[in-house]
């Protein structure tokens, strides 16, 4: 049963490194969905099972997890994804002019790129929710938080549907399980831009709506 509101979880990928020696791309990608959130159970379920297997295991991180793991949480994915609305944002670094390579200016823009074109995509649906809840993982530098927040609140308040409530929550990582999920989801498509390694972004492809190239 929904309550009435609509999720967007966002996870990033490369780095801001903007010299030779970074990564060729960075993403920023976007989970949309709302509860009952079958698929965050699912891995729930799944991450008690390893526990029951023996395994000290706490909470999923597609980089750290054994390719087992991996491949089941992929799996898990996709027999969920149906529910899911992916969406990623694809900047390839060197196009990045040196005045918006600083954090503080660099993510928060292109960060309110990708949620404006979710809110877009799904006003719709908006109109019928009582409230949209956005949430990120918990970021550690003030000043790039506040940026965020900033960009963010700005970007909502100009695309929602008039009287649509919003929130910007940050969360550790480790304790959301909607974050584990686009933590998963986006890995799969920065492999798949960085190093042209398709083969996970497969089991989300039907779920993914877009990637912008910016």
């Amino acid at each position: 049963m929904s309550n009435g509101c609509l999720y967007i979880f966002l996870d990033e990928g490369g780095n801001l490194d903007f010299a030779a020696s970074g990564t060729k791309y960075f993403t920023l990608t976007s989970v949309c969905t709302k509860r009952p959130f079958t698929v965050c159970h699912e891995l729930g379920k799944y991450k008690f099972d390893l526990i029951e297997y023996g395994f000290d295991f706490s909470y999923f991180h597609c980089t750290k997890d054994n390719r087992h793991v991996r491949q089941r949480v992929f799996g898990i994915i996709k027999e969920n994804i149906a529910d899911l609305r992916i969406d990623s944002l694809i900047v390839e670094k060197s196009k990045i002019v040196p005045a918006l390579q600083a954090s503080e200016e660099f993510y928060p823009r292109m960060l309110g790129h990708l949620i404006r074109h979710v809110a877009e995509q799904e006003r719709e649906e908006l109109d019928s929710m009582k409230e949209l809840i956005v949430i990120t993982d918990s970021i550690p530098i003030k000043k790039k938080r506040a940026a965020v927040e900033k960009a963010v609140k700005t970007v909502l308040k100009r695309m929602l549907p008039s009287g649509c409530r919003f929130r910007v929550l940050h969360h550790a990582s480790m304790s959301n399980m909607g974050l584990q999920l686009a933590d998963y989801c986006n890995w799969a498509i920065f492999r798949k831009w960085e190093s042209g390694d398709s083969v996970f972004y497969d089991a989300l492809r039907e779920g993914v709506k877009s990637e912008l190239e910016i």
